[in-house]
């Protein structure tokens, strides 16, 4: 058996001042840490939410597509009908609902309006805007027609 001794005599340590109130010398790393945490939490619902549209027959559109009003997380297309997603994760799906703001609702009807715009069909297209829930286990609860009905 071995043991370990240290002689704390010997040892020279360096006292390290930090001002009073900071667990970190840059509030800012932390801050880039959750923020890029968040980011791959939204991106991973994006995908599990993608999943579900593609397995019911939907076609992506295109993903994060932004405009004069605003970002749109998913626009698919099934047939003539094109469905504009808000994508949101929460530990469960009525947190994830509650973060769906009155305001985000209405710049994202104001967007989905604006890409239609761009389509042959122009404002007469077919749309719904739906939302996609998803829960801390990656679980997804798609809300059809959520909002700006059409």
């Amino acid at each position: 058996m071995m043991q370990l001794c240290f002689d704390f005599d010997k040892v020279q340590v360096e006292p390290v001042i930090m001002p009073v109130g900071t667990g970190s010398p840059d509030p800012s790393v932390a801050r880039r840490s959750r923020g890029q945490m968040a980011y791959q939490s939204g991106r991973l619902a994006e995908m599990a939410a993608a999943d579900r549209y593609l397995a019911a027959g939907y076609e992506m559109v295109v993903r994060r597509w932004r405009g004069k009003a605003g970002e749109i997380d998913m626009i698919l297309r099934k047939g003539a009908l094109f469905v504009f997603v808000e994508v949101k994760s929460s530990r469960d799906f009525a947190h994830a609902a509650e973060r769906i703001s009155r305001r985000q609702m209405d710049r994202i009807c104001m967007a989905a309006c604006e890409f239609c715009g761009g389509l042959p069909a122009g404002q007469s297209t077919e749309m719904r805007m739906d939302a996609a829930l998803v829960d801390q286990f990656g679980r997804v609860e798609i809300i059809e027609a959520a909002f700006g009905a059409h």
